[in-house]
């Protein structure tokens, strides 16, 4: 299966992208998960956009902020059918990638994929709690992990 990996600032996202990206958020977060939240937060100006597409086909997903202190990685996402295939870990460790490495990263993970996470270095940093009805954790990936 050949991927192809692209980055976006906001401004360079064409409309044919961005309808592709909250398509694949509303069929993951909302309707696979039963979730029904506000995806449309007022975030996706401030981030960087990381995605993967199987030839035209949008199948993963990230949004990443490069803030002065704490980064951070949000709406991680892997289309339902190509789960199992090492793509979200490489979606995580591109993402990663994107940061500077004397940046300590952020992510509120769902509760269920902590072993997920904990296995790319993040370690869990407070209480757990509902966030959307589901269960998440928050976790950070020290800086001297980061690259």
């Amino acid at each position: 299966m050949l991927l192809t990996w692209q980055y976006f600032h906001w401004k360079e996202l064409t409309p044919e992208t961005l309808y592709k990206i909250l398509a694949l958020r509303a069929e993951v977060f909302v309707v696979e998960q039963q979730c029904a939240y506000l995806d449309l937060d007022d975030k996706d100006e401030k981030a960087h956009h990381l995605c993967v597409f199987s030839e035209s086909n949008l199948i993963g997903y990230t949004r990443v902020f490069l803030q002065k202190k704490t980064c951070s990685i949000g709406r991680v996402v892997v289309q339902k059918k190509f789960r199992g295939k090492q793509i979200g870990k490489q979606l995580m460790i591109k993402s990663i990638a994107q940061i500077p490495p004397e940046k300590e990263v952020f992510i509120s993970a769902q509760e269920h994929l902590k072993s997920f996470y904990t296995s790319l270095g993040f370690k869990q940093s407070g209480a757990g709690y509902l966030e959307d009805g589901i269960p998440h954790i928050p976790m950070l990936l020290p800086p001297h992990l980061s690259n």
